[in-house]
């Protein structure tokens, strides 16, 4: 694992940015495709998890690769900061009026989103530095993104702002609710067309993930009237007896891996 503890920018806030390597990458010259994750500092480490359960999405990369399921990735994770809602809050659906989540969400959001800035970040500072200093495989059909919660919008925000360069989202509880009533318009300006990309949603039934059904059929039946096929470009998932957690998360972290990353057509 590589650590880079203050990342700069001039987008954003410096952070910390860990680098996982797929096993074979010392002993080899091959390429792999990249996975960059949000929330970094929940993904590896149970010292830095919150509640000391980490995601462990190196662990389950490592199985299915052992099992010839998935490519195995270059893992990116993004650390937060003390600006993780303004930095994961899409900001076009908005259209500049974030009056209603400034009032909805007072304890999370007290400025003006700033996910516009933290994907100029993403794309144009840290993808740069990964794919020169490691062996990737840099084209938008290997470059992926993922993440929980807010972490999920600003995953699907990022394959709709930027379709060139990712080539799938991997959005695991989404909360729907920060988005309620703008992002159906969005997602009909900017979704790209179906048949070159891949989305991933789904959702638990316990605790704050029990808010998400709703939102998450609304959305599905849009992906649905967009053209994207349910298993082959597109799935979504409901995870009975789920809660709003790492520890969920941690449980089915492999459904992401091996739909984003497998060898499927």
């Amino acid at each position: 694992m590589d650590h880079y503890p203050d990342f700069p920018s001039k987008f954003v806030a410096p952070r910390q940015v860990d680098v996982w390597l797929p096993p074979g990458y010392e002993s080899g010259n091959g390429r792999f495709p990249v996975l960059t994750m949000h929330d970094g500092q929940n993904l590896f480490d149970p010292a830095t998890a919150y509640g000391g359960i980490p995601w462990a999405v190196d662990k389950a990369a490592l199985k299915l690769a052992a099992a010839h399921a998935i490519q195995p990735p270059i893992i990116v994770g993004v650390w937060n900061t003390d600006k993780r809602w303004e930095e994961y809050l899409p900001e076009k659906p908005f259209d500049g009026d974030f009056e209603a989540v400034f009032q909805e969400f007072p304890e999370k959001i007290g400025g003006k989103p700033l996910s516009d800035s933290y994907l100029q970040f993403l794309v144009t500072e840290l993808k740069p530095f990964i794919d020169r200093t490691y062996r990737t495989l840099p084209g938008r059909d290997h470059t992926f993104i993922m993440g929980s919660s807010m972490g999920g919008l600003i995953s699907l925000y990022a394959l709709c702002e930027y379709p060139d360069v990712f080539g799938g989202a991997g959005c695991v509880s989404t909360h729907w609710p920060a988005v309620d009533g703008v992002i159906l318009d969005y997602l009909k300006k900017y979704l790209p067309r179906p048949g070159r990309h891949r989305l991933y949603f789904d959702y638990g039934t316990e605790t704050l993930d029990a808010l998400y059904e709703p939102y998450q059929q609304q959305v599905d039946a849009f992906m649905a009237d967009a053209g994207y096929t349910q298993g082959r470009d597109w799935v979504t998932r409901r995870f009975d007896g789920a809660e709003h957690s790492e520890k969920s998360w941690q449980a089915r972290v492999d459904a992401p891996l091996g739909f984003l990353l497998g060898m499927q057509g």
